[in-house]
């Protein structure tokens, strides 16, 4: 069903966080946070090199930070998973949309504990929650942005059909330093859904 503009800005952040649902793929689940993952979350986001990719992120991350981050979620007009390998509670990383529903787009964000890079975990989750944004939300377009050398990134976005959009300059202070964005995107028109089934229910707290 198509939405127009009108209907996208009526589309309100309490509407966009009830919709949030359990999603399970075939390894992970994809679900809310919850205060129970504090200690895990500061230990794996905070880790330098996982902290070193992130635009957004405070460093050194403490505690305190991971519990207003959880806090702040159900205000953040962002659709924001924990991820957890199947059959597992314990937080491995997050994925989540900034969505701004007037514009019917929303910007892809991820990351992933030290201890689970080069499994494949990112791609998976990503998959699921780029279907999620069009099939669900009904999003038309979904982008992301990774730090030029975070090329492990870049290629979970081309993996899931993203393509390049260009290069921003160096205008984003990281760390003391200035560096480049590159710049991804796909078109709810380039889009497949996985044939694979995929499993999701609403999330209720």
């Amino acid at each position: 069903m198509d939405r127009t503009e009108a209907a996208y800005a009526a589309y309100s952040v309490a509407t966009i966080q009830m919709l949030v649902p359990t999603i399970t793929t075939e390894r992970l689940t994809l679900r809310a946070y919850e205060l129970g993952d504090v200690r895990e979350l500061t230990h794996l986001i905070g880790a330098r090199e996982v902290a070193a990719n992130l635009l957004r992120l405070p460093y050194p991350y403490s505690e305190q930070d991971a519990r207003a981050f959880i806090c702040a979620t159900e205000q953040s007009g962002e659709a924001r998973f924990a991820v957890a390998l199947s059959g597992q509670e314990r937080l491995i990383g997050g994925i989540g949309l900034r969505i701004q529903p007037a514009q019917a787009r929303a910007e892809l964000g991820y990351w992933l504990g030290l201890p689970y890079w080069g499994c494949g975990y990112a791609t998976e989750a990503a998959r699921a929650v780029i279907a999620y944004g069009f099939d669900i939300l009904e999003l038309d377009s979904i982008h992301a942005s990774v730090f030029r050398e975070n090329v492990r990134s870049a290629e979970v976005l081309r993996k899931i059909g993203m393509r390049p959009e260009g290069c921003s300059r160096p205008r984003v202070l990281k760390w003391n330093r200035f560096v480049d964005l590159e710049l991804y995107g796909i078109m709810r028109a380039e889009w497949k859904s996985p044939p694979a089934p995929r499993a999701w229910r609403p999330h209720t707290s």
